[in-house]
């Protein structure tokens, strides 16, 4: 075996053992009632406390406990992450009755931990522990024990946390995802905690790029294409769009329609005889990445905003996604 062969095999061999392990803990919610009832117990317990999720871990579990309290924080549970270490010396006055702690430790004997849970208990703050050990110490004193399988390490010496930190993330994230839709949190609550980069462009709605008031190039139905050339090329989008008499909007004029209609007679023709009927139209609520997604697919670069009548409310153009950071 040269030794391309054998790291590529230890990288299979790495992927695969970690989605076996995902497989033996899916496997186990479809098929162990009590398993599954404990998943389905936090959950609850987790939604019904008024105060803030805590959470805590050591070592490879303290990394995974602070993405899971930044992914509880981020979608709607208010979280944060709290060092066993610093908790004994101050920080366990962060915690209070109203909260509900998390515990993960694969052996569910951390004894760092040990502090966190006295005080807990003391003040009878509710606990969930993620662990492999249901015999163990905190498991056996917490409200909730999530208790994971007892699944082989990809490190070949079974000893760094490789497979185990990759079930406790997903553990965690399944948690936050069902909060996430038990509180019915929307992609409009969501971009409120994500207003920064590309997520949070691909969060804005369209509304908030499109072009309105007088910006819109609009003319009524009767109007000769003379004008209607000139208001195409002095707004700048290369379009106009036509409303009838109730303001809806009826038809749009675009650089394909006068070439189709290219003839000595075009400017005096009225718009109505050019324009294309039942144009491409979103509205301003509608996600700036879906609007790209439909102007896309449409291959279209300007697309209407329109309220719920059909009356125009804005313009929106594909350079206007694309430099908001919307791709």
């Amino acid at each position: 075996m040269t030794a391309r062969d054998a790291m590529l095999a230890s990288v299979t061999r790495t992927i695969a053992t970690a989605y076996d392990a995902i497989s033996v803990l899916a496997a186990g919610l479809a098929t162990q009632a009590e398993l599954s009832d404990r998943f389905v117990d936090a959950v609850d317990l987790l939604s019904s406390r008024a105060g803030r999720v805590v959470v805590a871990g050591v070592g490879k579990s303290g990394h995974i406990g602070r993405k899971i309290a930044a992914t509880l924080a981020s979608t709607g549970t208010s979280s944060y992450f709290v060092h066993p270490t610093e908790a004994s010396h101050g920080d366990l006055g962060m915690i209070t009755a109203q909260d509900l702690v998390v515990l993960l430790s694969w052996s569910g004997e951390t004894v760092e931990l040990g502090n966190i849970l006295t005080y807990s208990q003391r003040f009878n703050v509710p606990v969930i522990s993620i662990t492999s050990n249901a015999d163990s110490t905190i498991a056996r004193n917490s409200t909730i024990a999530l208790v994971l399988p007892k699944v082989r390490e990809a490190c070949p010496h079974g000893l760094a946390p490789t497979t185990s930190a990759i079930l406790q993330l997903a553990v965690g994230d399944a948690l936050a995802i069902a909060l996430l839709e038990r509180r019915g949190f929307s992609p409009e609550d969501f971009k409120t905690f994500h207003p920064g980069g590309k997520l949070g462009s691909q969060l804005l709605l369209a509304q908030e790029l499109a072009h309105c008031g007088d910006a819109v190039p609009l003319l009524p139905i009767g109007t000769l294409m003379g004008e209607a050339i000139i208001q195409m090329s002095s707004k700048g989008f290369g379009v106009v769009g036509i409303v009838d008499a109730d303001g809806m909007l009826a038809g749009i004029i675009t650089d394909g329609d006068l070439r189709r209609h290219m003839a000595k007679e075009l400017l005096g023709l009225t718009v109505d005889l050019v324009m294309s009927h039942r144009p491409r139209v979103i509205q301003g609520n509608l996600l700036a990445s879906a609007a790209m997604e439909l102007m896309q697919s449409q291959k279209i670069t300007v697309v209407f905003l329109t309220n719920d009548q059909g009356q125009p409310t804005g313009i929106l153009h594909v350079h206007d996604l694309l430099r908001a950071g919307v791709a």
